[in-house]
């Protein structure tokens, strides 16, 4: 054998100038079989080679795909195709897919509120957030606001049952004074919060009813303890039912000997 295998591999039509075909090992061009875990479409069977041209084609376009895929879709994107990424990103098929764990009572999941989050893409995980703060942070201000309407609700029928601002300035001074000086600070306190509560002190000293004892033991379920627990009750503070709120203020009453 004299030729140089070195200027055969350079020379034309040898295998460096098929930079589009891989052989496969153990055959020779035009003899070997496909393998079978090379697509037909990426084999030359004329050359008994992988179709290497092909192949890299095919691998750039799917991987085109898949980036865009995974891209967010822009603004000008086919409503589909938000809706395709929103469930890639573990939003539901529906609105009504959400699963909420309701941490309070008035926080329960919505459906008008669950199909905004699901208009914008919100993840299951996203939305239980949302009622989460919801009850951390919003229902505290609420309730704070809804005490302080009450209590002026409550002062200003004060005012109107006895006669005016100016007139119920002067009694409440003297309604604290006496009430300070023959109840429990406990029991004071809690009749003062409520409009009821004042006038049942009001009652009290105008009849000059002795002062309580402060070891003085209310009636069998109704002692301070068990009333207090009433006043916040939502029937007591928020909704104002007159039968549970009379039930309180005669306990009071009772309590001191009224």
């Amino acid at each position: 054998m004299t030729d140089s295998l070195l200027d055969a591999a350079l020379a034309p039509g040898g295998d460096a100038d098929t930079p589009d075909a891989a052989a496969v090992p153990g055959g020779a061009p035009g003899s070997a079989a496909r393998p079978s875990e090379v697509p037909e479409k990426f084999w030359d069977a004329e050359s008994g080679r992988v179709r290497l041209d092909s192949l890299l084609k095919s691998y750039r376009e799917l991987e085109r795909k898949l980036s865009q895929r995974l891209a967010r879709p822009g603004p000008e994107a086919p409503e589909d195709e938000h809706r395709r990424f929103a469930r890639l990103l573990g939003a539901p098929e529906a609105p009504d897919g959400y699963r909420i764990a309701e941490r309070h009572a008035l926080c329960c999941s919505d459906p008008e509120v669950n199909t905004r989050l699901h208009s914008a893409g919100f993840t299951q995980d996203q939305a239980q957030l949302v009622y989460d703060l919801a009850a951390e942070k919003l229902l505290p201000v609420i309730a704070e606001a809804a005490a302080q309407y009450e209590a002026q609700r409550q002062l200003d029928r004060l005012r109107e049952e006895f006669g005016g601002e100016e007139r119920f300035a002067q009694l409440s001074r003297q309604i604290s004074a006496w009430g300070r000086a023959n109840l429990p600070a406990e029991v004071f306190e809690a009749l003062s919060t409520t409009a009821e509560g004042v006038k049942a002190l009001h009652a009290m000293m105008r009849k000059g009813e002795p002062a309580m004892a402060r070891s003085a033991e209310a009636p069998e379920g109704m002692d301070e303890a068990g009333l207090r627990r009433m006043m916040r009750d939502p029937r007591y503070w928020r909704s104002r039912e007159p039968e549970f709120v009379r039930r309180v203020t005669e306990g009071f009453r009772r309590l001191t000997g009224g």
